[in-house]
């Protein structure tokens, strides 16, 4: 009997689906920071060594790592354990109840002839509202090929240089993981190669212009005053009364506990903005330290967190979170 098996990417989650055939897939959807996730693992790997159970395949996921996973599944919280066969979705489990994990795992390794459940389709948010936000969603704002600390071409690698030795502080956005991102950044910004330099939401140019502006002594004015993390991040929590950091945005949550915030938002009717922390990795770790909270989503009103997903449940079921952001009204 294999032992859990740690799943880093998509692709080999998918494999592991198609070549289970009719044997149990059992994911969980876990955080290294909580504790309980810990001990469901070392309840999995007792049942994997269980004999009297048949062969499964017992996987982990980190739920924030792999966003297009958690919305898909809808994993609100973690852990959360989703069981598959035959590539198809057979039961979830929502929290840390080890009986119940192992009532289901054993009762659903022996079921056969699954049948296949019809998918929904995913709405898309609006290409040119999507490149919108991602060009103004940093002062300065590099779309490269590549990360600043490892580029996949010369001229990303170049401007890497040029910034870092003026100590720009910007965010940069990967085209290579992103086709869509890509090819409409072309049209959007009636700009055919990469990188792509802007500044408050305008366009500067490549490296040639880039380069240019440097020679004519043109370059540092282009640019915005820069800013400390701290000040900036404490000017983004009260960019609104209401302010939600978040993987994606409103209209496109990129994972399951975004996705369930903006939903229970929805719900009070109250106004809100939302920060897409995947555009601005600064912002994305230097807020985790600003607000000793580990994960995402990030809910503030007047410039106070009020807590991530489960806080937010909470609030809900009480009856307090209405009144809470209508504070911020």
């Amino acid at each position: 009997m294999a032992a859990v098996r740690e799943i880093a990417d998509v692709k080999s989650f998918e494999e592991v689906l198609n070549s289970s055939g009719s044997q149990l897939v059992v994911a969980h959807f876990s955080a290294a920071w909580a504790p309980q996730c810990q001990q469901m693992n070392e309840v999995l790997e007792e049942l994997s060594k269980d004999t009297q159970i048949a062969k499964c395949h017992f996987l982990k996921l980190e739920a924030e790592d792999l966003p297009e996973l958690s919305e898909k599944y809808e994993i609100a919280a973690v852990p959360t354990f989703i069981f598959f066969k035959n590539k198809s979705k057979l039961d979830r489990l929502d929290g840390a109840n080890a009986a119940e994990l192992t009532k289901k795992v054993k009762t659903l390794s022996s079921l056969s002839n699954v049948p296949v459940p019809t998918q929904q389709p995913i709405k898309k948010q609006d290409i040119n509202e999507r490149l919108k936000m991602l060009v103004n969603s940093a002062p300065v704002m590099v779309f490269m090929k590549g990360v600043p600390e490892e580029p996949k071409c010369g001229f990303s690698r170049q401007l890497m240089q040029i910034l870092n030795e003026r100590n720009v502080k910007f965010s940069s956005f990967n085209i290579l993981e992103d086709e869509e991102v890509r090819q409409g950044l072309k049209k959007f910004s009636n700009w055919p190669t990469y990188p792509q330099l802007y500044a408050n939401g305008d366009l500067l140019g490549g490296l040639d212009i880039i380069k240019e502006l440097i020679e004519s002594g043109e370059f540092e004015s282009q640019l915005p005053e820069q800013v400390k993390l701290e000040d900036r991040l404490k000017s983004l929590i009260n960019k609104a009364p209401v302010m939600l950091f978040m993987k994606g945005d409103r209209q496109t949550p990129r994972c399951g506990f975004s996705r369930q915030v903006t939903a229970l938002l929805v719900e009070t009717g109250v106004q809100y903005e939302t920060f897409d922390i995947l555009t601005d990795d600064e912002v994305r770790q230097g807020l985790k330290k600003f607000s000793n909270w580990p994960t995402y989503p990030q809910l503030y009103v007047n410039g106070e967190l009020v807590g991530g997903l489960d806080i937010i449940q909470q609030l809900k079921e009480s009856g307090e979170l209405e009144n809470i952001l209508k504070e911020g009204q």
